[in-house]
């Protein structure tokens, strides 16, 4: 895939993770905001029936009792959360494997593993690819002059090309699975959803 539709695919994941983030942001507004209009109603409850009987005991427990339920819901917004976030990559990595399976995904493989034999130059490789990818062997060592061994990766779960050096010591990862977990690194830094 020229870099020109690289770089579209990758806007595309960063603009629906951020619309993602907004929808996300909002619903924890409004969960936070349920939360603590329960809570207060709750507080305001407690506080009356503390007056009237007079029991300091009582507002000690309901003061626990309140941080309890404060930390009970920032855990049950944070597993919500972790949650959606697996969902939108678990989406981005169906979408991605869908693109494995169209005419522009032998292109994007091939440039792949170009940028990997201008890393090695002509040094002996080993190149690591997806088994669906396997039909595509002959064609990648015909980029590295028939220097190369292909072997296939259950680990690569998408697709792309993963090359290792031995002479060099040079690991290059081209994999769709390596670029699509840095973006997940990108989301959880940038992904404002705190759980206050």
């Amino acid at each position: 895939m020229p870099k020109n539709n690289t770089d579209k695919f990758l806007k595309a994941i960063k603009k629906y993770a951020k619309a993602q983030k907004n929808a996300l942001k909002g619903e924890v507004i409004q969960l936070k905001t349920e939360r603590l209009k329960e809570a207060e109603a709750k507080a305001k409850r407690d506080s009356q029936r503390l007056l009237k009987d007079g029991l300091r005991e009582k507002t000690n427990k309901s003061t626990a009792l309140l941080a309890k339920e404060t930390q009970e819901s920032r855990k049950k917004l944070f597993l919500e959360r972790a949650a959606m976030t697996e969902e939108i990559f678990s989406k981005a990595e169906e979408k991605l494997i869908a693109f494995t399976e169209t005419g522009e995904y032998p292109d994007k493989l091939k440039k792949s593993a170009e940028a990997i034999h201008g890393l090695f130059g002509e040094e002996s490789c080993t190149l690591y690819i997806c088994e669906r990818d396997l039909s595509y062997s002959e064609e990648l060592k015909s980029i590295f002059g028939g220097n190369a061994e292909i072997e296939a990766d259950k680990k690569i779960k998408i697709g792309g090309v993963r090359g290792f050096c031995e002479s060099r010591g040079i690991i290059a990862d081209e994999t769709l699975d390596s670029k699509l977990n840095a973006q997940h690194g990108w989301f959880t830094e940038n992904c404002t959803l705190s759980v206050e």
